[in-house]
């Protein structure tokens, strides 16, 4: 591609760096300069054009720790600068936390990121003035053409000069620790003995200060100088035996923990069993007293037998359609709206109360207010999180994933129960899964291919948004079962990969 006036819907295609479900991703080996350039510039510029934001207005800038971040933000700062915009460098803290002084301030904020996934993949996370970037203008940011100096990149799409970060201010990180211990009462974690398995994630440093403030004994474990890829929708089976063997060891109430960039909670009972993402997210709407809950079609159908909301909004998988429906809710004058995602991301659309307290919306996913709000319902060690996890109905999720697993695979494969027939498409399925989970009862394509059985068992197949793999989610009655019934169609899913 010829550098110097071009469009981002090109540089998508040259690349491979497209948008997933929460922001652009791609290997770090097409992130290059020019790449991270062109999407940051393509989003301003897209702000500018839509009215906003002015010349008058700072950008503030973070990332993760992965190794490819720092290069990749100063691209991105590099970008901010060359559109006349001040730069504000919030250096190494969770995505939640430079989405909250975006908000504060009322300007953009830019997060580098991959999540979860592994450390050759990275990603950059866009939030406007007024929160996180919808799906329309991620399409906006397709359609922009942009103008870059001539001599600016080499061939390879490196800078030609060497760019710099800028020194980093610590105002967001202040103002995110700021915003739970001025929420939760004082003491609320007193007698607890939290593990905070730190690992890579750029929470660790925030989520210690406030469990500490607000009166945990915190057990630091894991500290990891190279980046662990934890996933909280797929857990490694070296994460859930860690955390077993520290709840024993160490004698602890809960271990908590985050993905790599702070928006996804761990959260364990006192066995150190990991409760599933969408359990996790569903207390937390509960503890905080919430009215309506926008969740993906992936998350727990626990959440509409609790009877414990006025309202459900189901969505398709990622945080641009939570936001969306909970806007929706807004508009029709709806109050106490949140929303979580089936990794337990936490988001407030409105203001929550406790007591004469209030928490401010932050509607972008969020793992601490999760952590601290099961925790400090445990009435300072009175019950176990086992307890307040018992008080839910009795519904278990599953989920994996089979990497490598091209998209266009997973698409050609779904195709098969998509016709829109349900009689045809039913076959389809029974003919994959039927002699292991029955008849068909119905099928959901809200997003990917949701099917439950006539036993109420639950089939979800999905590509991932951000990775070449194939997701499988399941739900039944049974612990056990749930398990075994993912185990059983990864089996039968690997078959697709050869035939």
């Amino acid at each position: 591609m010829e550098i110097g006036s071009y469009s981002i819907s090109d540089l998508m295609l040259n690349s491979g760096v497209t948008f997933g479900t929460s922001g652009a991703r791609g290997l770090v080996r097409s992130i290059t300069d020019r790449v991270a350039y062109s999407y940051t510039y393509a989003f301003l510029q897209h702000l500018q054009n839509s009215g906003q934001l002015n010349t008058n207005n700072s950008v503030a800038v973070a990332g993760d720790f992965r190794s490819s971040t720092p290069g990749i933000m100063a691209a991105v700062c590099k970008a901010v600068s060359d559109l006349g915009l001040q730069v504000i460098n919030c250096g190494s803290i969770p995505s939640p936390a430079i989405a909250l002084y975006g908000l504060h301030l009322g300007i953009p904020s830019i997060m580098v990121t991959g999540s979860h996934i592994p450390d050759d993949r990275n990603g950059i996370k866009f939030n406007r003035p007024d929160g996180e970037i919808l799906k329309q203008d991620e399409q906006a940011i397709r359609d922009q053409v942009i103008e870059v100096p001539e001599n600016l990149f080499d061939q390879q799409g490196a800078f030609n000069q060497a760019v710099n970060l800028p020194s980093v201010n610590r105002a967001a990180y202040n103002l995110y620790v700021k915003r739970y211990i001025d929420f939760f009462d004082p003491g609320c974690l007193e007698g607890l003995r939290i593990g905070l398995y730190e690992h890579s994630s750029v929470a660790r440093e925030s989520a210690a200060e406030v469990l500490e403030k607000l009166g945990a004994e915190v057990i630091r474990l894991g500290y990891s100088d190279q980046f662990v890829p934890v996933d909280t929708e797929a857990i490694r089976p070296e994460d859930i035996a860690l955390a077993r063997d520290w709840a024993k060891k160490y004698d602890l109430d809960s271990i908590v923990s985050t993905d790599g960039d702070g928006d996804r909670p761990l959260v364990s009972n006192e066995e150190g069993d990991w409760l599933r993402g969408d359990m996790a997210g569903m207390l937390c709407a509960y503890f905080l007293h919430a009215n309506w809950v926008a969740t993906p079609v992936s998350s727990n159908s626990a959440v509409e037998r609790s009877g414990w909301f006025s309202g459900v909004n189901r969505t398709r998988i990622g945080s641009p359609y939570v936001v969306s429906a909970m806007n929706t809710l807004l508009d029709e004058g709806r109050e106490g709206v949140v929303g979580y995602e089936a990794n337990g991301g936490f988001l407030n659309a409105d203001a929550l109360a406790l007591g004469d307290k209030k928490l401010g919306p932050l509607p972008t996913r969020d793992a601490l207010i999760v952590i601290i709000s099961i925790l400090s319902r445990t009435q300072n060690g009175a019950l176990k999180v086992s307890d307040l996890c018992a008080s839910a109905p009795a519904r278990y999720t599953s989920s994996n994933r089979l990497k490598a697993f091209p998209i266009d695979l997973s698409q050609q494969r779904l195709a098969a129960f998509k016709s829109g027939n349900f009689e045809r498409d039913s076959r389809a399925v029974e003919q994959v899964f039927g002699n292991q989970f029955g008849e068909v009862q119905s099928i959901d394509l809200t997003d990917g291919v949701r099917i439950t059985f006539k036993g109420e068992d639950i089939i979800h197949l999905r590509p991932s948004g951000n990775a070449p793999e194939l997701r499988c989610y399941t739900e039944a009655d049974s612990e056990q079962w749930v398990h075994e019934m993912n185990r059983i169609c990864l089996n039968l899913l690997e078959e697709w990969r050869v035939h």
